[in-house]
């Protein structure tokens, strides 16, 4: 079983012309889809890094207002691209039909799948690309290293679209989505260095952070760019998310097409 999960899926270039149409859908509405980043990266920085700050000034000697912004970066590739995944996915399979009429041409199961997934790591990028702005306005970010953050959100968003597609294939409805939203995404939001440092948790929680959450390493890596503050760990961070991220696309790929196979 664990074997058939982690075989390698026959995905063609094909995956492009799935992830060309959601690109093309999402500009009919880009006013909409656009504003949300913007917006989002203003009201964390005001509320949370001005208002908050005012009493927390510094942490290791960074202002507060720098030492989130940063995971503010990395909370958006997150929930972007697991929510794109998740129930964006499921809307298009199940309710749109969208997968359906997608299959019924020369594109697979799996080309279909992995055209998903990339177009989650994509809307990860744009939202980044389009808070980092906003954040040199903040004056809290340092660039040209910062533009580092870009890429990275590519990569990230990766593996966040593979670990929401994985739920996308599991789940018996769209309402129980619910569930990893509210158990797994919510909590690793708190509690990956995002908001305080990693250090000031119990010795416990901090190995679980580092083990099994992984916005914990991206977080640390969007830290190291955009401070910057450069160390040989970010090393080790991209190579956790790089393996995690190849185990649970493959996963995602194989149990969406066992799903869709009936």
């Amino acid at each position: 079983m664990t074997i058939k999960l982690l075989s390698v899926p026959p995905v063609s270039r094909r995956c492009w012309f799935v992830w060309r149409r959601n690109l093309v859908v999402f500009l009919k509405t880009w006013r909409v889809n656009f504003f949300p980043p913007f917006i989002e990266a203003f009201l964390y920085l005001t509320a949370i890094g001005l208002g908050i700050g005012t009493y927390v000034q510094q942490i290791d000697g960074i202002p507060y207002v720098s030492f989130i912004a940063p995971a503010i970066l990395a909370i958006a590739v997150m929930n972007s691209a697991f929510f794109e995944c998740t129930y964006g996915s499921y809307v298009r399979m199940y309710y749109m039909k969208t997968f359906d009429a997608m299959i019924a041409t020369p594109l697979s199961i799996e080309d279909v799948i992995a055209g998903e997934l990339l177009w989650g790591a994509t809307r990860s990028t744009m939202y980044v690309a389009i808070m980092l702005p906003v954040l040199g306005a903040f004056g809290v970010i340092s660039l040209p290293l910062s533009l580092l953050a870009i890429p990275l959100a590519f990569f990230g968003g990766l593996l966040f679209a593979g670990i929401a597609m994985c739920f996308t294939a599991v789940v018996p409805s769209i309402d129980t989505l619910n569930y990893p939203s509210f158990l797994f995404i919510t909590p690793m939001m708190l509690f990956s260095g995002t908001f305080f440092p990693l250090t000031i948790l119990p010795a416990f929680l901090q190995y679980i952070a580092v083990a099994v959450l992984p916005l914990t390493h991206l977080v640390a890596v969007m830290r190291m760019l955009t401070l910057p503050a450069l160390s040989w760990t970010g090393v080790l961070n991209l190579a956790w998310m790089a393996a995690a991220g190849s185990i649970v696309c493959l996963v995602s790929i194989n149990l969406m097409r066992r799903r869709l196979i009936v």
